[in-house]
């Protein structure tokens, strides 16, 4: 199962909105077969690894991140697959949230004569779908809210100037991020104010200019704003969206959007913190100070009143990257699995 997580981390960028599974099929102790998730309309991990295995998965076990599938979609059921291939056991770490599954596909394997067991290493596949767990089992993506700052906080100068407050490692990793999701939000504001892209940049993240096709990702991530954007700003083609920010969330959500990434400003950022909305706090933190309280905050709007309401969450990860500093942070009680190791 832990090799069958590795295949599924390859998949991440490309089976959006499918969920990124992987799969490994062992027989007489040997791995005959692996597969992860193609692109939509591709064949998902199971099939890739039957093919693989050949006939070498009769009576075999097959590992797989996420319960195989039992229904028609843009591809015939997984559950099916397996069946007709012989296979003797079935393991899978997570039951498939989605309502077409939902136990469906472990329930047909059963029906049909072969074992099938759930919850191998669970916490590491809940980890590593979180986006798509949360879409599946709320209609919204899995909002991750970025922010690089000083130490003191701080993400502008007083005469709105920012760039850069972190190094090159750190931009280059927050592109990565930008990578892994579907869709990057920021406000009206901040498109006046920055005229920024939003689009994943391989080269020198410094750079705001697009990519030569050469260098260019798989896929770009949505590009979202909220309010209006002026007509030559370079964030077009976007989506504009406004109102309630539950009702943009399920709009993004009906959009197939897994992973939404928030880079502002800070009254979206504020909003977004204050209704309870975000999933994953990333802070990029930058071993500098303003040292005053005239520079631009993080989060622009009330706060908490007093100690006693204090918003206290987890910390998940802290990563050194060049100079600066990369923290995860969850909110309180939000399920976990393995914590990223500290690197330096």
């Amino acid at each position: 199962m832990a090799r069958a997580v590795e295949l599924a981390a390859a998949a991440r960028r490309i089976a959006s909105p499918n969920p990124w599974v992987g799969c490994v099929i062992v027989a007489d102790g040997d791995v005959v077969g692996e597969g992860a998730t193609a692109p939509p309309g591709g064949p998902h991990a199971e099939v890739s690894a039957l093919a693989e295995a050949g006939a070498q998965a009769r009576g075999a076990t097959c590992y797989v991140t996420l319960e195989p599938c039992s229904h028609h979609g843009r591809t015939p059921p997984c559950a099916d697959a397996l069946v007709d291939a012989g296979v003797g056991r079935v393991v899978a770490a997570l039951v498939d949230p989605d309502p077409r599954v939902g136990g469906g596909g472990l329930e047909r394997l059963r029906a049909r004569g072969v074992g099938a067991e759930v919850g191998l290493l669970a916490g590491a596949v809940e980890e590593q779908l979180a986006p798509y767990l949360k879409h599946r089992r709320t209609g919204r993506p899995f909002v991750v809210l970025k922010l690089a700052t000083t130490l003191d906080g701080r993400t502008a100068a007083p005469d709105g100037s920012s760039r850069w407050i972190t190094g090159e490692a750190a931009r280059r990793d927050a592109h990565e991020l930008r990578a892994d999701s579907d869709a990057v939000l920021v406000g009206a504001g901040t498109v006046r104010a920055d005229d920024p892209l939003l689009t994943v940049r391989t080269g020198d993240p410094g750079v705001d200019g697009e990519e030569p096709p050469s260098r260019q990702p798989l896929r770009q991530p949505l590009r979202v704003v909220l309010g209006r954007a002026p007509a030559t700003a370079r964030v077009h083609p976007a989506v504009e969206l406004s109102g309630d920010l539950g009702e943009v969330l399920d709009e993004l959500g009906r959009r197939d959007v897994l992973q939404l990434l928030v880079e502002g400003g800070a009254h979206v950022a504020h909003d977004l913190h204050a209704a309870g909305l975000v999933d994953r706090y990333v802070f990029y933190l930058a071993p500098a100070l303003f040292g005053g309280d005239d520079a631009r905050p993080a989060f622009a709007g009330p706060g908490a009143p007093s100690m006693e309401e204090l918003w206290r969450g987890q910390l998940r990860a802290v990563t050194v990257l060049g100079a600066d500093l990369r923290v995860d942070l969850d909110p309180a009680g939000r399920a976990r699995g393995p914590r990223r190791p500290p690197v330096g």
